[in-house]
Protein backbone atom coordinates (compact mmCIF):
# COMPACT_ATOMS: atom_id res chain seq x y z
CA UNK A 1 0.00 0.00 0.00
CA UNK A 2 1.36 3.53 -0.91
CA UNK A 3 1.68 5.79 1.63
CA UNK A 4 0.81 9.71 1.39
CA UNK A 5 3.35 12.23 1.93
CA UNK A 6 3.52 15.71 3.48
CA UNK A 7 5.61 18.84 4.35
CA UNK A 8 5.74 19.04 7.80
CA UNK A 9 8.97 21.28 8.47
CA UNK A 10 10.26 23.93 6.26
CA UNK A 11 13.92 26.29 6.74
CA UNK A 12 15.32 29.11 3.96
CA UNK A 13 18.40 30.75 3.56
CA UNK A 14 18.17 32.75 0.65
CA UNK A 15 19.13 36.45 -0.56
CA UNK A 16 15.71 38.05 0.72
CA UNK A 17 16.01 36.39 4.39
CA UNK A 18 17.85 34.16 6.77
CA UNK A 19 14.45 32.11 7.72
CA UNK A 20 11.38 31.41 6.42
CA UNK A 21 8.60 34.44 7.63
CA UNK A 22 11.13 36.89 6.37
CA UNK A 23 11.79 35.36 2.94
CA UNK A 24 8.26 34.29 2.47
CA UNK A 25 6.99 38.20 3.10
CA UNK A 26 9.48 39.52 0.92
CA UNK A 27 8.42 36.98 -2.08
CA UNK A 28 4.99 37.92 -1.89
CA UNK A 29 5.43 41.38 -2.17
CA UNK A 30 8.03 41.23 -4.33
CA UNK A 31 10.99 42.69 -2.39
CA UNK A 32 14.26 41.25 -4.94
CA UNK A 33 17.44 40.54 -3.72
CA UNK A 34 19.28 41.42 -6.35
CA UNK A 35 22.31 44.24 -5.89
CA UNK A 36 25.82 44.44 -6.39
CA UNK A 37 28.03 41.30 -5.15
CA UNK A 38 29.70 42.09 -2.18
CA UNK A 39 31.05 38.80 -1.07
CA UNK A 40 33.94 38.61 -3.63
CA UNK A 41 35.59 41.59 -5.57
CA UNK A 42 34.10 41.71 -8.89
CA UNK A 43 36.07 44.17 -10.46
CA UNK A 44 38.25 42.29 -13.06
CA UNK A 45 35.01 40.40 -13.93
CA UNK A 46 32.21 40.92 -16.59
CA UNK A 47 29.16 40.14 -14.31
CA UNK A 48 28.96 42.40 -11.04
CA UNK A 49 25.29 42.25 -10.27
CA UNK A 50 23.83 39.35 -8.20
CA UNK A 51 21.86 37.43 -5.54
CA UNK A 52 24.65 36.86 -2.73
CA UNK A 53 23.75 37.00 0.95
CA UNK A 54 26.66 38.85 3.06
CA UNK A 55 24.93 38.92 6.19
CA UNK A 56 25.14 34.83 6.52
CA UNK A 57 27.52 34.44 9.49
CA UNK A 58 28.10 30.79 9.51
CA UNK A 59 28.64 31.52 13.53
CA UNK A 60 25.08 31.95 13.96
CA UNK A 61 23.87 28.66 12.84
CA UNK A 62 26.68 26.21 14.13
CA UNK A 63 29.77 25.97 16.24
CA UNK A 64 32.66 28.03 15.01
CA UNK A 65 35.07 24.95 14.71
CA UNK A 66 32.39 23.15 12.83
CA UNK A 67 32.04 25.75 10.40
CA UNK A 68 35.17 26.42 9.22
CA UNK A 69 35.99 22.78 8.26
CA UNK A 70 32.14 23.30 6.11
CA UNK A 71 32.29 24.82 2.75
CA UNK A 72 29.23 27.42 2.43
CA UNK A 73 27.37 25.14 0.47
CA UNK A 74 27.23 23.30 3.38
CA UNK A 75 26.74 26.15 6.07
CA UNK A 76 23.88 26.70 4.20
CA UNK A 77 22.52 23.60 3.92
CA UNK A 78 23.06 22.92 8.02
CA UNK A 79 21.46 25.97 8.66
CA UNK A 80 17.97 25.49 6.68
CA UNK A 81 17.98 22.23 7.77
CA UNK A 82 18.01 23.21 11.54
CA UNK A 83 15.46 25.80 10.99
CA UNK A 84 13.42 23.41 9.06
CA UNK A 85 13.87 20.36 11.59
CA UNK A 86 12.81 22.82 14.48
CA UNK A 87 10.10 24.05 12.91
CA UNK A 88 8.57 20.16 12.19
CA UNK A 89 8.42 19.45 15.98
CA UNK A 90 10.71 16.69 15.51
CA UNK A 91 12.38 15.40 18.19
CA UNK A 92 14.52 11.99 19.90
CA UNK A 93 11.28 10.87 21.55
CA UNK A 94 8.86 10.90 18.44
CA UNK A 95 10.92 9.42 15.68
CA UNK A 96 13.47 6.68 14.99
CA UNK A 97 16.84 7.57 13.96
CA UNK A 98 16.23 4.56 11.38
CA UNK A 99 13.44 5.60 10.07
CA UNK A 100 14.90 9.21 8.54
CA UNK A 101 17.16 10.00 6.15
CA UNK A 102 18.43 12.75 4.26
CA UNK A 103 17.89 13.04 0.25
CA UNK A 104 19.56 16.75 -0.67
CA UNK A 105 20.40 18.25 -3.88
CA UNK A 106 23.21 20.80 -5.43
CA UNK A 107 24.50 21.59 -8.68
CA UNK A 108 28.25 22.34 -8.04
CA UNK A 109 29.01 21.86 -4.28
CA UNK A 110 31.64 23.00 -2.72
CA UNK A 111 33.83 25.47 -5.57
CA UNK A 112 34.87 28.28 -3.39
CA UNK A 113 37.12 25.97 -1.38
CA UNK A 114 38.68 24.45 -4.33
CA UNK A 115 39.21 28.26 -5.64
CA UNK A 116 40.84 29.02 -2.05
CA UNK A 117 42.51 25.54 -1.80
CA UNK A 118 44.40 25.93 -5.31
CA UNK A 119 45.30 29.17 -5.13
CA UNK A 120 47.50 27.92 -1.61
CA UNK A 121 48.79 24.88 -3.71
CA UNK A 122 49.90 27.55 -5.89
CA UNK A 123 51.30 30.15 -4.18
CA UNK A 124 52.24 28.46 -0.60
CA UNK A 125 52.82 24.78 -1.78
CA UNK A 126 51.15 21.55 -0.96
CA UNK A 127 51.51 21.19 2.50
CA UNK A 128 49.72 24.37 2.68
CA UNK A 129 46.72 22.97 0.95
CA UNK A 130 43.36 22.76 4.11
CA UNK A 131 43.32 18.38 5.16
CA UNK A 132 39.94 18.85 5.12
CA UNK A 133 40.18 20.01 0.98
CA UNK A 134 38.33 16.89 0.62
CA UNK A 135 35.33 16.46 2.91
CA UNK A 136 35.31 20.44 2.03
CA UNK A 137 34.73 19.91 -1.38
CA UNK A 138 32.79 17.03 -1.98
CA UNK A 139 29.02 17.36 -2.77
CA UNK A 140 27.31 15.22 -1.05
CA UNK A 141 28.86 16.32 2.40
CA UNK A 142 26.05 18.71 2.91
CA UNK A 143 23.63 15.72 2.89
CA UNK A 144 25.96 14.07 5.18
CA UNK A 145 26.70 16.78 7.61
CA UNK A 146 22.64 17.35 7.97
CA UNK A 147 22.10 13.30 8.96
CA UNK A 148 25.65 13.57 11.63
CA UNK A 149 23.44 16.56 13.19
CA UNK A 150 20.17 15.10 13.43
CA UNK A 151 21.46 11.48 13.80
CA UNK A 152 19.36 10.31 10.47
CA UNK A 153 20.02 6.72 10.07
CA UNK A 154 18.07 5.67 7.25
CA UNK A 155 18.83 6.65 3.24
CA UNK A 156 21.37 9.35 2.84
CA UNK A 157 22.09 10.71 -0.99
CA UNK A 158 22.90 13.37 -2.89
CA UNK A 159 21.55 14.43 -6.36
CA UNK A 160 23.26 16.13 -8.82
CA UNK A 161 21.40 17.12 -11.88
CA UNK A 162 22.46 21.07 -12.82
CA UNK A 163 19.43 23.43 -11.86
CA UNK A 164 17.15 20.48 -11.08
CA UNK A 165 18.56 19.24 -8.60
CA UNK A 166 16.64 20.02 -5.91
CA UNK A 167 13.28 19.63 -7.30
CA UNK A 168 14.91 15.85 -8.31
CA UNK A 169 16.00 15.70 -4.34
CA UNK A 170 11.95 16.44 -3.44
CA UNK A 171 10.50 14.13 -6.06
CA UNK A 172 13.19 10.71 -4.85
CA UNK A 173 12.48 11.52 -1.38
CA UNK A 174 8.81 11.67 -1.74
CA UNK A 175 8.92 8.38 -3.61
CA UNK A 176 11.43 6.99 -0.95
CA UNK A 177 8.35 7.87 1.31
CA UNK A 178 5.66 6.68 -0.32
CA UNK A 179 7.59 3.07 -1.45
CA UNK A 180 7.77 2.64 2.45
CA UNK A 181 11.41 2.94 2.79
CA UNK A 182 11.37 5.44 5.16
CA UNK A 183 8.95 7.61 7.35
CA UNK A 184 11.07 10.94 7.48
CA UNK A 185 13.51 12.51 4.96
CA UNK A 186 15.34 16.17 5.34
CA UNK A 187 15.45 17.25 1.30
CA UNK A 188 15.95 20.18 -0.69
CA UNK A 189 18.73 21.61 -1.90
CA UNK A 190 21.77 23.92 -1.15
CA UNK A 191 24.31 25.91 -3.43
CA UNK A 192 27.05 28.85 -3.21
CA UNK A 193 29.13 29.10 -6.58
CA UNK A 194 29.04 33.38 -6.86
CA UNK A 195 32.65 32.92 -6.69
CA UNK A 196 35.05 34.29 -9.51
CA UNK A 197 35.60 30.91 -11.07
CA UNK A 198 31.59 30.09 -11.47
CA UNK A 199 30.42 34.39 -12.19
CA UNK A 200 33.50 33.62 -15.05
CA UNK A 201 32.28 30.52 -16.45
CA UNK A 202 28.78 30.86 -16.34
CA UNK A 203 29.21 34.47 -17.94
CA UNK A 204 31.50 33.13 -20.80
CA UNK A 205 28.77 31.01 -21.97
CA UNK A 206 26.64 33.73 -22.61
CA UNK A 207 24.19 32.45 -19.54
CA UNK A 208 24.62 35.28 -17.30
CA UNK A 209 22.77 38.94 -17.32
CA UNK A 210 25.27 41.77 -17.63
CA UNK A 211 22.83 44.62 -16.61
CA UNK A 212 24.05 47.22 -13.67
CA UNK A 213 20.38 47.41 -12.98
CA UNK A 214 19.36 45.52 -10.23
CA UNK A 215 15.50 46.35 -11.42
CA UNK A 216 16.24 44.89 -14.99
CA UNK A 217 18.67 42.10 -14.18
CA UNK A 218 16.63 39.27 -13.28
CA UNK A 219 13.27 39.34 -15.46
CA UNK A 220 11.66 36.18 -16.43
CA UNK A 221 9.60 36.25 -19.75
CA UNK A 222 10.25 39.96 -20.18
CA UNK A 223 11.04 40.82 -23.69
CA UNK A 224 14.36 42.18 -22.57
CA UNK A 225 15.57 39.24 -20.76
CA UNK A 226 19.91 38.82 -21.22
CA UNK A 227 20.44 36.10 -18.66
CA UNK A 228 19.85 34.68 -15.01
CA UNK A 229 21.12 36.46 -12.35
CA UNK A 230 23.26 34.17 -9.51
CA UNK A 231 21.63 33.78 -6.07
CA UNK A 232 22.81 31.53 -3.10
CA UNK A 233 21.49 29.73 -0.35
CA UNK A 234 19.30 26.78 0.43
CA UNK A 235 15.67 25.50 1.06
CA UNK A 236 14.73 22.68 2.68
CA UNK A 237 11.95 20.65 3.52
CA UNK A 238 10.85 17.81 5.75
CA UNK A 239 8.93 15.28 4.06
CA UNK A 240 6.96 13.00 5.97
CA UNK A 241 4.64 9.69 5.73
CA UNK A 242 1.18 10.87 6.71
CA UNK A 243 0.45 8.50 9.14
CA UNK A 244 3.53 9.13 11.13
CA UNK A 245 2.95 12.97 10.95
CA UNK A 246 -0.71 12.36 12.38
CA UNK A 247 0.64 10.10 14.49
CA UNK A 248 2.47 13.17 16.36
CA UNK A 249 -0.24 15.46 15.91
CA UNK A 250 1.96 17.49 13.27
CA UNK A 251 1.56 20.63 11.92
CA UNK A 252 1.20 19.92 8.29
CA UNK A 253 1.99 22.18 5.29
CA UNK A 254 1.07 20.81 2.15
CA UNK A 255 0.53 17.35 0.43
CA UNK A 256 3.13 16.40 -1.70
CA UNK A 257 1.29 14.15 -4.59
CA UNK A 258 3.15 13.44 -8.21
CA UNK A 259 6.27 13.95 -9.41
CA UNK A 260 7.48 14.01 -13.30
CA UNK A 261 10.73 13.55 -14.49
CA UNK A 262 12.60 13.00 -18.22
CA UNK A 263 16.06 14.29 -20.69
CA UNK A 264 16.04 15.93 -23.37
CA UNK A 265 18.93 13.83 -24.25
CA UNK A 266 19.61 16.56 -26.10
CA UNK A 267 22.91 19.50 -25.44
CA UNK A 268 24.88 19.95 -22.84
CA UNK A 269 22.84 23.00 -22.12
CA UNK A 270 20.12 24.18 -24.47
CA UNK A 271 16.96 22.90 -23.65
CA UNK A 272 15.11 21.03 -26.43
CA UNK A 273 13.87 23.26 -28.74
CA UNK A 274 10.04 21.97 -29.15
CA UNK A 275 9.47 21.65 -25.41
CA UNK A 276 8.86 18.16 -25.23
CA UNK A 277 11.24 17.08 -22.63
CA UNK A 278 9.81 19.61 -19.98
CA UNK A 279 6.36 18.94 -21.05
CA UNK A 280 6.38 15.23 -20.19
CA UNK A 281 8.16 15.81 -17.40
CA UNK A 282 4.85 17.74 -16.07
CA UNK A 283 2.37 15.22 -18.11
CA UNK A 284 4.53 12.30 -16.40
CA UNK A 285 3.99 14.34 -12.24
CA UNK A 286 0.21 14.69 -13.57
CA UNK A 287 -0.26 11.33 -14.12
CA UNK A 288 1.25 10.12 -10.85
CA UNK A 289 -0.89 12.61 -9.14
CA UNK A 290 -4.00 10.98 -10.75
CA UNK A 291 -4.87 14.56 -12.51
CA UNK A 292 -6.25 16.55 -15.05
CA UNK A 293 -4.27 19.58 -16.41
CA UNK A 294 -7.44 21.58 -15.32
CA UNK A 295 -6.93 20.41 -11.73
CA UNK A 296 -3.83 22.63 -11.77
CA UNK A 297 -4.20 26.42 -10.59
CA UNK A 298 -0.08 27.63 -10.24
CA UNK A 299 3.37 26.71 -11.75
CA UNK A 300 6.05 28.21 -10.01
CA UNK A 301 8.29 28.29 -13.21
CA UNK A 302 11.96 27.08 -13.60
CA UNK A 303 12.00 30.53 -15.40
CA UNK A 304 15.42 31.87 -15.87
CA UNK A 305 15.40 35.09 -17.67
CA UNK A 306 17.27 33.25 -20.03
CA UNK A 307 16.28 33.98 -23.45
CA UNK A 308 15.86 30.46 -24.68
CA UNK A 309 14.35 29.13 -21.67
CA UNK A 310 11.62 31.31 -20.69
CA UNK A 311 10.05 30.75 -24.45
CA UNK A 312 10.59 27.05 -24.55
CA UNK A 313 9.13 26.53 -21.01
CA UNK A 314 6.30 28.69 -21.91
CA UNK A 315 6.17 25.82 -25.22
CA UNK A 316 6.36 23.18 -22.97
CA UNK A 317 3.80 24.86 -20.38
CA UNK A 318 1.15 24.74 -23.12
CA UNK A 319 1.96 21.49 -24.33
CA UNK A 320 1.35 20.03 -21.40
CA UNK A 321 -1.90 21.54 -20.10
CA UNK A 322 -3.69 22.41 -23.69
CA UNK A 323 -6.50 24.83 -23.33
CA UNK A 324 -6.44 24.89 -19.75
CA UNK A 325 -3.17 26.97 -20.27
CA UNK A 326 -4.69 30.13 -20.38
CA UNK A 327 -6.25 30.02 -16.60
CA UNK A 328 -3.25 29.70 -15.41
CA UNK A 329 -1.31 31.71 -13.12
CA UNK A 330 2.25 31.20 -13.65
CA UNK A 331 5.32 33.19 -11.88
CA UNK A 332 9.11 32.92 -11.29
CA UNK A 333 10.82 33.84 -8.28
CA UNK A 334 13.98 34.14 -9.71
CA UNK A 335 12.91 37.48 -10.06
CA UNK A 336 13.19 37.99 -6.89
CA UNK A 337 15.88 35.63 -5.35
CA UNK A 338 17.94 34.61 -8.50
CA UNK A 339 18.59 31.44 -9.10
CA UNK A 340 19.93 29.53 -6.89
CA UNK A 341 21.50 26.69 -8.73
CA UNK A 342 20.87 23.28 -6.96
CA UNK A 343 19.05 24.67 -4.54
CA UNK A 344 16.32 26.95 -6.63
CA UNK A 345 13.83 23.45 -6.39
CA UNK A 346 14.17 23.51 -2.88
CA UNK A 347 13.51 27.23 -2.04
CA UNK A 348 10.42 26.81 -4.94
CA UNK A 349 8.97 24.12 -3.49
CA UNK A 350 8.44 26.17 -0.25
CA UNK A 351 6.98 28.67 -1.81
CA UNK A 352 4.56 26.52 -3.79
CA UNK A 353 3.27 24.93 -0.35
CA UNK A 354 3.21 28.64 1.33
CA UNK A 355 0.93 30.07 -1.50
CA UNK A 356 -0.95 26.52 -1.09
CA UNK A 357 -1.51 26.92 2.85
CA UNK A 358 -2.00 30.75 2.43
CA UNK A 359 -3.55 31.41 -0.61
CA UNK A 360 -1.07 33.73 -2.10
CA UNK A 361 0.21 33.61 -5.77
CA UNK A 362 3.45 35.48 -5.44
CA UNK A 363 4.73 37.97 -8.80
CA UNK A 364 7.69 37.73 -11.50
CA UNK A 365 8.75 40.84 -10.54
CA UNK A 366 10.56 43.32 -12.59
CA UNK A 367 8.41 41.96 -15.73
CA UNK A 368 7.33 45.25 -17.50
CA UNK A 369 6.22 43.50 -21.25
CA UNK A 370 5.97 39.89 -22.20
CA UNK A 371 8.21 38.72 -24.91
CA UNK A 372 5.81 37.63 -27.62
CA UNK A 373 6.84 34.43 -27.73
CA UNK A 374 5.73 34.02 -24.05
CA UNK A 375 1.77 34.08 -24.17
CA UNK A 376 1.03 33.25 -20.16
CA UNK A 377 -0.44 34.84 -17.45
CA UNK A 378 3.10 35.34 -15.26
CA UNK A 379 1.21 37.09 -12.72
CA UNK A 380 3.27 40.85 -13.38
CA UNK A 381 3.66 43.48 -10.89
CA UNK A 382 1.96 41.94 -7.49
CA UNK A 383 0.80 38.92 -6.32
CA UNK A 384 -2.83 37.43 -6.75
CA UNK A 385 -5.08 36.35 -3.34
CA UNK A 386 -6.70 33.38 -4.70
CA UNK A 387 -7.36 29.93 -2.90
CA UNK A 388 -5.39 27.44 -5.30
CA UNK A 389 -5.49 23.17 -4.48
CA UNK A 390 -2.55 22.17 -6.51
CA UNK A 391 0.80 23.77 -7.25
CA UNK A 392 3.34 22.78 -9.88
CA UNK A 393 7.05 23.48 -9.67
CA UNK A 394 9.46 23.05 -12.34
CA UNK A 395 13.29 22.84 -12.56
CA UNK A 396 15.36 22.10 -15.80
CA UNK A 397 18.72 22.01 -15.61
CA UNK A 398 22.15 21.51 -18.42
CA UNK A 399 22.46 18.34 -19.47
CA UNK A 400 18.86 18.21 -19.98
CA UNK A 401 17.39 17.07 -16.60
CA UNK A 402 13.44 18.26 -16.47
CA UNK A 403 11.58 17.69 -12.85
CA UNK A 404 8.36 18.84 -11.83
CA UNK A 405 6.50 18.52 -8.68
CA UNK A 406 3.12 18.80 -7.34
CA UNK A 407 1.70 19.91 -4.11
CA UNK A 408 -1.47 19.99 -2.85
CA UNK A 409 -3.12 22.19 -0.38
CA UNK A 410 -3.67 20.40 2.98
CA UNK A 411 -7.09 20.58 4.08
CA UNK A 412 -6.79 18.22 6.84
Amino acid sequence: MKKRVVITGIGAITPVGLEVEKFWENVKNGNHGIKKISIIDTDNLAVHVGADIPEFNPKDFMDRKEAKRMDRFTQFAVAAAKEAFKDSGLNAENYDPWDMGVILGSGIGGLETIETEKHKLDNRGAEKVSPFFIPMTILNMAAGRISIMLNAKNICNSVVTACASGTNAIGEAFRNIKDGYSEIIITGGAEASITPLALSGFSNMGALSKSEDVDRASIPFDVERSGFVMGEGAGILVLESLEHAKKRNAKIYAEIVGYGVSCDANHITAPLESGEGAERAMTLALKEAMLEPSNIDYINAHGTSTPHNDSIETKAIIGAFKEHSNKLKVSSTKSVTGHLLGAAGGIEGIICALALKEGIIPPTVGLKEEDPKCTLDYVKGKSIKKDIKYALSNSLGFGGHNASIILKKWEG
